[in-house]
């Protein structure tokens, strides 16, 4: 119909510029038409006493009526830019990806995605295609393949490559006349192939991609499990958080369930945030011994659910059967100490080596591992400190420690990465002078000049930070662990901490009837963290809670694990993600530094790898070139299960240390996640392209937009528009209007 009354097509209009044919200058046009004006006026202006309401409609009529003749006459057209019948190239790429195999609708699961596309294309674009361009076909998933018909389509792929897919298809045809690329696709990218870097090389090849939505946009009646974030390793027998994100559309209530391998380790019902396509939880989890734990999430099947692959993911946990390492110094004998030792000696993950000064001239050790361990008192080389993860350092005057020492814990910090927790005492903090230390620049405070140590009374109260951080959880639950909190017996001292600094983070504060203040902060600096703790009586919640209460063991063993946990080994093995799904080169990367925890770029590095199924193998990790102390290794990973790496560093003939990690390779799983179409990535890819994003619905349209792209071989065309059809009906309307009118008052 449009065609009809227009002639041309409507992207002529939409990509066209209006103009002029006639040799006539506009002036000339502007002036005829005012003298058509003044004609009117000078027509109408005798009968002016019939009134302005009936002499104006009619005079307006007129004006339209003689403004159209004078534009006819300056001969009006588009200037349009259209490729040339048959002498370019147009590549279709169809997705067969296996979430391609998904249904197109959910109230019709007959046919698939890629049927509907490959129906629809053959249909209603197919032919009319053909007529303008020279068509090539393409399939992508893992990799690119040219059909010569759509009945060539391989089976499903077990990725999705977009980003990949348009760069070769681009590139295979860079030395022919590409009008553009039509991609009919669900947009699920899996493969990290359209980043934000790939999108502008895309587009800088200039060639329009028209993006062709297939899929529905949500899927109802499906849970997903998005994502699982665990840290890959964890100390024996300690708490680990799991966050969880769920996708879900028209689900209010889910049950989540986590295995360890065959082993139900824990369970929670979810309430599911109706007013959201998607909700975020935490689930606590006990880290289990030594070893290596393979933990599934599992939702509940919900009625009707067809997709149930996607409830489903694998995370590898490690559990080392090394011990941490942490320095506990202090300067006096104090209940503190006593009580902090007992609730770290329980803890087969950590090994506490205190040294407690008893005489000016004497300390007394406990916790070492052989006679030479801090015979000396406090460390004075990087070997001995850095053999430590953490550090506490109590009651204990700065004085005490000479300027090496000091620049030793700084380094520690900064270079080791480990972490230094410093405690309120008649010697700590300010009391002791740390706040003129080169350490005091690491501290998340800035410690007051004069603060002595005294005896008020004030209770630990979480902050919001504290409430969400695993070293104050007392109680997996957040109502009942804010509730243990309030009732634990208030504090007998507290040493103010001073200002804090701009990255500090406070889990606890010290309230009492003179308000709130930090109680305990810590902050990132260099690899290491620094944390302060403003008072020396949580022997408190020990000495006045029932026996069975644990609270105040619980405490103090999540905060060494938090000090502790983070401090990198001078040996230390790690790949990009957990689990591979479908991808068989694995990358690792191993880092080797010396007993200064300095890099060490001349080792000898051995990979051994033992696949799930199948023989272990070998191979030598090759230095990064950067003289940084990396090594990396590729492995083939061909078959699914868990592949256990370890690594042996080696100085020569001496052993620097060992390292092992696990990853999964999956089977086929990734492309039964975010199944739904992803119509935002399919909307940047035409917009930043120039082409134009499409529906199944809307595919006759695009065979009459392509045409006007402005890539490939183009010719410059003018298209009349002073014959259109839509033109006399207009001129013979408004005649018609004006013949109706004067019939209607009957004396003009």
């Amino acid at each position: 119909m449009f065609e009809l009354l227009f002639t041309h097509p409507s992207w002529a209009y939409r990509t066209g510029t209006f103009a002029f044919a006639s040799a006539w200058p506009l002036w000339m046009l502007a002036a005829a038409i005012l003298l058509g004006t003044a004609f009117v006026v000078l027509s109408l202006w005798p009968r002016r006493s019939l009134g302005w309401r009936v002499v104006l409609p009619i005079g307006t009529l007129q004006l339209l009526f003689i403004a159209g003749l004078a534009m006819l006459l300056w001969r009006p057209v588009l200037n349009v830019e259209r490729v040339r019948d048959r002498e370019n190239v147009l590549a279709i790429a169809l997705d067969a990806s296996a979430s391609m195999a998904q249904p197109n609708a959910e109230e019709d699961s007959s046919r698939s995605r890629l049927q509907a596309a490959a129906a629809t294309l053959r249909d209603e674009a197919m032919d009319e295609l053909s007529r303008a361009f020279e068509v090539r076909l393409f399939s992508f998933a893992n990799e690119v393949t040219a059909l010569s018909s759509l009945d060539e389509v391989p089976p499903p792929g077990a990725q999705t490559r977009i980003g990949d897919a348009i760069t070769n298809i681009v590139q295979q045809a860079a030395s022919l006349p590409l009008a553009g690329v039509v991609l009919m696709t669900d947009g699920a990218e899996n493969a990290d192939s359209l980043t934000e870097e790939k999108l502008a090389e895309i587009a800088s090849y200039g060639v329009p991609i028209h993006t062709v939505g297939v899929g529905p946009e949500v899927i109802r009646n499906d849970l997903e499990l998005e994502r699982v974030e665990i840290p890959r390793s964890a100390p024996q027998m300690a708490t680990i958080s799991a966050t969880l994100g769920i996708r879900h559309e028209g689900i209010e209530e889910a049950r989540v369930r986590v295995y360890d391998r065959d082993a139900l380790i824990a369970s929670r019902e979810i309430k599911l945030d109706s007013d959201a396509q998607s909700t975020q939880l935490t689930v606590d989890l006990p880290s289990g011994s030594p070893g290596t734990h393979e933990l599934s999430f599992v939702l509940d099947e919900m009625p009707g659910e067809r997709n149930l692959t996607n409830n489903r993911r694998t995370r590898i946990v490690e559990v080392p059967a090394e011990r941490r390492n942490v320095l506990y110094v202090e300067g006096e004998p104090r209940w503190e100490f006593k009580f902090l030792r007992r609730a770290a000696t329980a803890d087969r993950a950590l090994r506490l080596a205190s040294l407690v000064r008893t005489t000016p001239n004497k300390h007394y050790r406990q916790g070492v591992r052989s006679p030479e361990e801090l015979r000396d008192g406090f460390p004075t080389s990087p070997e001995e400190l850095f053999a430590y993860d953490a550090i506490i350092i109590g009651s204990y005057e700065a004085s005490s420690l000479t300027s090496q020492q000091h620049d030793l814990l700084t380094q520690f910090i900064d270079q080791r990465g480990g972490s230094v927790l410093l405690l309120a005492g008649r010697f700590g903090l300010s009391a002791g002078g740390w706040q003129n230390t080169t350490l005091a620049q690491t501290l998340p405070v800035r410690l007051p000049r004069d603060n002595e140590f005294v005896q008020r009374t004030a209770r630990a109260a979480l902050t919001s930070y504290g409430a969400h951080s695993p070293v104050t959880r007392l109680d997996q639950d957040a109502t009942r662990n804010a509730d243990r909190w309030r009732k634990l017996p208030p504090l007998a001292d507290y040493q103010n901490l001073g200002r804090l600094k701009p990255g500090a983070i406070v889990l606890l504060d010290a309230s009492s009837e003179r308000g709130r203040s930090p109680l305990l902060a810590w902050q990132h600096y260099g690899r290491g963290s620094t944390y302060v703790f403003g008072t020396a009586s949580t022997l408190r919640w020990q000495m006045h809670l029932p026996p069975e209460d644990q609270s105040h063991e619980t405490f103090w063993r999540q905060l060494l694990h938090a000090l502790a946990a983070h401090a990198p080994a001078r040996v230390s093995l790690a790949s990009e993600r957990s689990t591979y799904d479908d991808e068989r080169d694995v990358p690792f990367t191993a880092e080797v530094r010396n007993a200064r925890f300095k890099p060490l770029s001349d080792a000898n590095v051995e990979l051994m790898v033992a696949p799930e199924f199948g023989e272990p193998y070998t191979q030598r990790m090759q230095p990064s070139g950067q003289n940084d102390g990396r090594y990396t290794a590729m492995i083939d990973a061909q078959t699914p299960g868990v592949y256990r790496a370890s690594i042996v560093a080696r100085e020569g003939d001496r052993e620097v240390g060992r390292a092992t990690t696990h990853v999964v390779r999956a089977n086929g799983v990734a492309e039964q996640f975010a199944t739904h179409q992803h119509r935002a990535v399919l909307e940047r890819i035409a917009q930043m392209t120039g082409g134009r994003y499409w529906t199944l619905d809307e595919m006759d349209g695009l065979a009459a937009a392509i045409p006007y792209s402005k890539a490939g071989v183009i010719e410059r065309l003018r298209l009349d528009l002073w014959n259109l059809p839509i033109v006399f009906l207009v001129l013979l309307a408004l005649k018609l209007g004006e013949f109706a009118l004067r019939l209607k008052w009957g004396r003009v």
